[in-house]
């Protein structure tokens, strides 16, 4: 099957960056699989602390084609499990490597805010959101968190892997890996050609595309999340109806929700997840097809009906971003599965559960250090603790 990108809509940013062409090479140091947000900084932290080392990104369509071009903007701390052992502070890192790489994307990182109905909401503050949705809605707790513009940080990421001096080849899709002391990659090059890149080492960052070739087929809740963009509004309504303070939002209850308002006034909102026909193939997914258009119509009526000074709202873009769950909802951070026995040289890193726009370059970064040397990977992001007989919990925080 061809992909076509617009069969998951187009998100209202831009990614203005596209990397010179250049011929594949037979062998490189470095192989980093997929250009978003891990991929990316993962490239460019790689030529940054190994300036003499070999770097190629093979991206199967453009740079930020998946998850990172597509996703809300809403920067949140930790992972979608909470604080993990040694992870660190990701927002006070995310800082630093933007600063590192010179990598500008408009990061404001003044707090979000949990909302849930008041039938839930033991130690409720005073609230400037007053929301009917199933119940009133209201903020509860205000968490570390920001947005930035997902199309600036894609763009920047790539710029920086750029100067770094950083390989970056689009529209070259990873078909299968030869595993051995020193793995070959079989590349196809869009016009059915099929090339073999041999790479020392390997970081695999595809998330939730590409199961297979980062062997997580059986181990993995691919979907589908979505979000519209309403028209700009005046200060006077952003105040009206609580978002005078630009600050992120998320339900801790159902049914879910989430948003941000952007510099323009414009305001992202976000609801619903759709599953593939064949339950993880999210490429065969049209969010014009019934089941996507049916949710996209009921946020924006739903967003409608949340404040009288938005019943009149109007909607300019609908899009749809692949996620990425697994059940103990922490990262998947490891090993690839097939690669041990080959002496460790391949990390897989993804399955973010929405918390990506901050974690995954976090991850990046610290996936190119432990194959310099420098780090060693967690116990937490580890692939043999996944449970296959649990089930996806249904905890609705922390999914934009």
């Amino acid at each position: 099957m061809n992909f076509q990108l617009n069969s998951w809509g187009s998100p209202p940013w831009k990614i203005d960056f596209r990397p010179p062409k250049r011929a594949l090479p037979d062998r490189v140091d470095f192989a980093v699989i997929g250009a978003g947000f891990t991929g990316l900084a993962a490239a460019a932290w790689l030529r940054l602390l190994a300036p003499e080392k070999s770097v190629a990104v093979l991206e199967a369509f453009h740079i930020g084609a998946g998850a990172s071009g597509r996703t809300g903007g809403m920067a949140l701390s930790d992972t979608a499990a909470g604080d993990q052992r040694g992870l660190g502070d990701v927002l006070a890192g995310l800082e630093k490597i933007l600063k590192k790489l010179r990598a500008n994307c408009d990061l404001h990182l003044g707090g979000a805010w949990e909302i849930a109905r008041s039938g839930n909401t033991e130690g409720l503050r005073t609230s400037l959101v007053q929301w009917n949705d199933s119940g009133t809605l209201r903020v509860v707790n205000e968490v570390p968190g920001g947005t930035l513009d997902p199309g600036k940080l894609v763009s920047g990421l790539a710029r920086a892997a750029h100067r770094q001096g950083v390989r970056v080849y689009e529209n070259h899709r990873v078909a299968s890996v030869e595993w051995s002391a020193t793995p070959e990659i079989h590349v196809g090059d869009g016009r059915g050609n099929i090339r073999k890149l041999t790479a020392a080492k390997i970081i695999f960052a595809t998330n939730a595309l590409s199961l297979d070739v980062s062997g997580l087929r059986d181990e993995m809740h691919p979907r589908l999340t979505l979000a519209v963009l309403a028209k700009p509004v005046s200060e006077k309504v952003l105040a009206a109806i609580g978002l005078g303070e630009r600050k992120p939002f998320y339900t801790v209850d159902f049914p879910y929700l989430w948003g941000r308002v952007r510099r323009d006034r414009s305001v992202v909102w976000g609801a619903g997840l759709v599953q593939s026909p064949d339950e993880d193939d999210l490429e065969r997914v049209d969010i014009a097809a019934p089941e996507p258009a049916q949710i996209f119509a009921r946020l924006e009526e739903r967003v409608r009906r949340l404040h009288p000074a938005l019943e009149k709202t109007e909607f300019t873009h609908r899009w749809g971003g692949p996620i990425l769950f697994r059940d103990s909802w922490k990262p998947v951070f490891d090993w690839h599965p097939r690669n041990v026995e080959h002496g460790r040289n391949a990390i897989v890193a993804g399955a973010y559960a929405g918390h990506g726009v901050a974690l995954s370059s976090y991850l990046g970064t610290w996936a190119a250090e432990v194959l310099l040397g420098k780090r060693k990977l967690p116990r937490w992001g580890a692939i043999k603790t996944l449970h296959l007989t649990e089930k996806v919990k249904q905890v609705p925080s922390r999914l934009p």
